[in-house]
């Protein structure tokens, strides 16, 4: 088995086309420890994507996951049932990150069923593909209002819950390759994942001055394939082939990633294993800032 998948990922490196790939490699395939058992795991956007890899990962890893969509109940529920019948442990909480008083439900909810919440994954995010001239005010606030201050509620009110209970604790929030180097095309959507960047910094330097165990970083994937990077190519004008074609051409690795290279990423800062790490940056993009 893995003499195949060593040989499978060799021959996307030749062909150095992997941009028909939609459906991650699962998780189940690779093999499984406990470096989350006895954590709580919420994950924002956990219906689809990144966020669905992160949570099956989590789950499999030991951790209790809640995972959380504003509109994507249908996968959501199924999500969560899917990894029960693994044998994890999974509930569903509708959460639109845009609204405090959701905030305060979804965290109260979790507090009410498993007592804690070691961890926060801020995953929720939508994408706008115009330029400062196309790009108008109300689209301008619906992406800030997703990305950005979804994340600031996320983490304010997840610290609550999580600075007394006497544990480890971490929150990851999900930026972008697009919050370190501009896009002319992504204006309010490079703002955004810019603003996750440095708030990420502030919070991180913030928990440490006031002695929580709460460390705080930020992650930036490269282009992954998801219904979020699908609808940015849309919102360009491209078929979906030109435009994943295109995304290849720009990553020196010469390939896409998949959501389950983020996954493994965010299994690293949500263990223990990162217990000294906080405020930093983890860029998973095929090389494309290194350029």
């Amino acid at each position: 088995m893995q003499e195949k998948e060593n040989q499978d990922i060799v021959k996307r490196h030749n062909t150095r086309q992997d941009y028909s790939i939609s459906e991650p490699e699962s998780p189940k395939r690779l093999g499984a420890t406990t470096r989350l058992a006895g954590k709580v795991a919420m994950i924002t956007g956990g219906a689809t994507g990144l966020g669905r890899s992160t949570a099956e990962l989590f789950a499999k890893e030991g951790a209790k996951v809640i995972v959380t969509t504003r509109n994507k109940v249908i996968q959501g529920t199924a999500l969560a049932d899917s990894i029960k019948q693994e044998g994890g442990e999974a509930i569903f909480v509708q959460l639109d990150v845009r609204d405090e008083d959701c905030w305060r439900y979804s965290i109260k909810e979790v507090i009410s069923k498993y007592g804690k919440l070691n961890i926060l994954v801020n995953n929720a995010g939508v994408a706008m593909g115009k330029n400062i001239e196309e790009c108008s005010l109300d689209e301008w606030n619906m992406v800030m209002d997703v990305n950005s201050t979804g994340v600031f509620l996320g983490m304010k009110h997840a610290i609550e819950a999580m600075k007394s209970n006497g544990e480890l604790c971490s929150i990851i929030n999900i930026s972008s390759i697009d919050g370190i180097v501009g896009e002319p095309e992504l204006a309010a959507y490079c703002a955004s994942k810019g603003a996750i960047r440095l708030l990420t910094k502030s919070v991180a330097l913030y928990c440490g001055m006031k002695g929580y165990h709460i460390r705080v970083n930020s992650v930036h994937p490269g282009f992954i394939r998801t219904e979020l990077t699908e609808k940015e190519g849309l919102d360009r004008g491209l078929t979906l082939e030109q435009y994943f074609e295109e995304a290849v051409r720009m990553h020196p690795i010469g390939y896409l990633g998949q959501p389950t290279d983020v996954a493994f990423v965010n299994l690293y800062l949500a263990s223990d294993e990162s217990k000294w790490v906080t405020g930093s940056e983890f860029v998973i993009d095929g090389g494309y800032t290194a350029k």
